[in-house]
């Protein structure tokens, strides 16, 4: 099961591509895997990985292969299909590509890659078959998740390793890397990355009014373009602004690992979508997630699927609970963040530890690798 071939529609701008590249240079970097990645969107490709060309049809960046999915999808010959097929985020395989699937000699373990849930039903569902009408093929979902009875969580084998040995040294050079001082006493850090969002205006007003310093760090997208109207005036990277208590700074994209980083040196993350969520996560600072709005609100039953999980037996449920509820539309964000804010320290030892919970149930790249591995061993009859 050396061969894969991983596909990607970028939907949520970074979220998918973010998501499929972790997985991907995890399974060559840590499994040995020869990783073949077509991806529908370059541009916003070259975003995470400046390196990429966006006008190669086919390229190489560090150990894998890079292939522009366009809706010409080229002949495939069953024997260049890979041993094992990532349908990621059901993005919808090109048709010529399951033929060459059935007509190879051997046919590959086809995975489809679902999105992340805190919901009880994805245990029943991971792992779960599904035959293809017509074709000697069988698709096996696997799903993200926060227990062992899911696929785990994407996590690179030294990254709590790395996160412990991020000092106060580093992240003194962390700050200097993006031209500012490290923190002083009293001053409240926070990185902003979200979608538009309704209750932005609430918050800001909050920390402009409030006793302390609040130092936010915007990410390019929408919180950079509210933040812009909010002061109503210009908000490109480098720009600073200042309203009472609330200083805003507009970063510049920055690649994956910086933005570990930045996770580690704030002390509260605003964090949105499924990338960026689970690095909050591992990152054991206090955060606030933004769930990728849905028709008839029905991401709210997902955000508190993950809550009921996320704040079993914690201290500090209630203000977690209120504040990203009102985050995500539902109460008064004002008030919501001082309760938060009041309980900072408590919540920040609860996320550490959140992740050495998770982190017992194994990570999402080494889960699949060995599943994979059980399927082809059973398929192919060498059963032990």
């Amino acid at each position: 099961m050396r061969r894969w071939d991983i596909f990607c529609r970028v939907v949520d701008n970074f979220g998918d591509i973010g998501t499929c590249w972790r997985l991907a240079r995890q399974l060559a970097d840590e499994c040995g895997a020869d990783v073949r990645l077509w991806v529908d969107n370059l541009d916003y490709f070259k975003c995470l990985c400046p390196s990429l060309s966006t006008n190669a049809a086919q390229q190489r960046i560090d150990q894998l292969e890079v292939r522009h999915w366009t809706s010409d999808f080229p002949e495939v010959d069953p024997a260049d299909v890979a041993d094992v097929v990532i349908e990621a985020f059901a993005c919808e395989l090109p048709a010529g590509y399951i033929a060459a699937m059935a007509r190879r000699a051997a046919a590959p373990v086809w995975i489809n890659l679902e999105y992340l849930s805190a919901e009880s039903w994805v245990e029943s569902c991971h792992l779960l078959t599904s035959p293809r009408a017509g074709l000697d093929l069988t698709k096996y979902f696997f799903f993200p998740g926060f227990t062992e009875k899911t696929g785990g969580l994407l996590r690179e084998r030294d990254l709590l390793a790395t996160r412990g040995r991020f000092d106060a040294a580093a992240s003194t050079d962390f700050w200097r890397s993006v031209n500012l001082a490290a923190g002083s006493d009293g001053e409240l850090r926070i990185s902003l990355f979200c979608y538009d969002n309704a209750a932005l205006p609430a918050l800001f007003e909050a920390w402009a009014a409030g006793p302390a310093v609040v130092r936010v760090l915007t990410l390019p997208g929408a919180a950079t373009e509210q933040t812009g109207s909010w002061f109503g005036r210009a908000f490109a990277p480098g720009t600073t602004w200042r309203k009472g208590s609330l200083i805003v700074h507009a970063l510049p994209f920055l690649s994956p690992p910086r933005y570990d980083r930045l996770l580690w040196a704030c002390d509260v993350n605003i964090v949105r979508g499924e990338d960026s969520f689970v690095r909050a996560q591992w990152a054991q600072r206090p955060f606030v997630w933004q769930i990728y709005p849905q028709a008839e609100n029905a991401h709210l039953v997902k955000l508190d699927a993950f809550l009921n999980r996320y704040l079993e037996g914690a201290r500090t449920a209630d203000a977690v609970r209120r504040c990203w509820r009102a985050w995500n539309g539902c109460g008064d964000m004002g008030a919501a963040w001082r309760e938060f804010a009041a309980n900072r320290q408590l919540i920040q030892q609860h996320g550490t530890d959140w992740a050495f919970r998770l982190d017992q149930t194994g990570d999402l790249a080494n889960n699949l690798h060995r599943f994979v591995n059980g399927v082809s061993t059973v398929n192919t009859g060498n059963v032990s």
